[in-house]
């Protein structure tokens, strides 16, 4: 379970990227932690990983501080970061140096990932392309069994047959004791993997939902036209015709494309706030 409550972080004293910022994870899920470029993305997986020390407020781990760094804790995190360094060993020769941190890890694990990704098992890794390497990182941070499993932009550098792969692979490797947050501004690539959504802006979480509650509350349609007479939350040109998101009225479920969802709730902020609070409370 992670657990951060009002949560306070600045690179400088007089900017503010975190402000009071609360969220609560269960453990068996697959979140997709969405925001624009500058959003804080990486800078909360930072802290998640105990890399960097917030001003004020709680982060727990499995009742665990990461910032304190103890080996029981970080022997249950890995992250797979947007920018990283691979030095100038073969797969084996890595895990034999890296894999001891992760005591459950799983070596054949590793090496089962290697064709499905399409790695080569005796190259050396600094000499793979930059979509290669993110592909070994993956597969290493799954073969380690961590509870927590931090990816951040994972999709950057890889084509298209190795998205699909990553959601399949990634999808398979989930526990109800592991979670996995994935953090992208590439809402596209995330397909059907991604549940809850939970979205980050201005320095607050401002929408945290499973899919679920999203296609119950939320209908997307498309129309020739945009509607007069009833509340339109987010409308986009689609060749000759409209795709319109509104309230769910009638009951009837639809499936919320993710990039439309994050458009929606960027910049139609209060009224999604107001309408999930509604349902929300009318349902308790």
């Amino acid at each position: 379970m992670i657990e951060i409550k009002n949560l306070n972080f600045a690179y400088r004293k007089k900017s503010h990227l975190f402000d009071d910022l609360n969220l609560s994870v269960a453990p068996g899920s697959i979140c997709g932690l969405l925001g624009k470029n500058g959003a804080g993305k990486t800078t909360l997986l930072k802290i998640l990983t105990g890399l960097l020390f917030p001003k004020s407020g709680s982060v727990s781990i499995s009742g665990q501080n990461p910032s304190d760094r103890l080996p029981e804790t970080l022997k249950e995190i890995y992250m797979v970061p947007e920018e990283f360094f691979l030095p100038t060993l073969t797969v084996r020769e890595y895990a034999r140096l890296y894999a001891p941190f992760y005591p459950r890890f799983n070596n054949d694990r590793l090496m089962a990932h290697l064709p499905n990704f399409e790695l080569p098992e005796n190259d050396k890794l600094s000499s793979l392309s930059y979509g290669q390497k993110k592909k070994f990182l993956i597969a290493f941070g799954l073969a380690t069994d961590s509870h927590l499993l931090l990816l951040d932009e994972p999709t950057n550098g890889l084509d298209i047959p190795s998205k699909s792969q990553f959601r399949k692979i990634l999808a398979s490797s989930l526990t109800d004791d592991r979670t996995f947050i994935i953090s992208t501004h590439q809402v596209r690539d995330m397909g059907n993997l991604i549940d809850p959504i939970i979205i980050l802006d201005n320095g607050k979480i401002i929408f945290h939902e499973s899919v679920e509650s999203v296609n119950r509350k939320l209908s997307v349609r498309i129309l020739p036209e945009i509607p007069e007479n009833e509340t339109v939350l987010y409308s986009e040109k689609m060749l000759d015709r409209f795709v319109i998101v509104s309230p769910n009225s009638d009951g009837e479920e639809t499936k919320m494309d993710i990039e439309l969802l994050f458009n929606t709730v960027i910049l139609n902020r209060e009224k999604i706030e107001s309408l999930f609070t509604k349902e929300s409370n009318h349902e308790a």
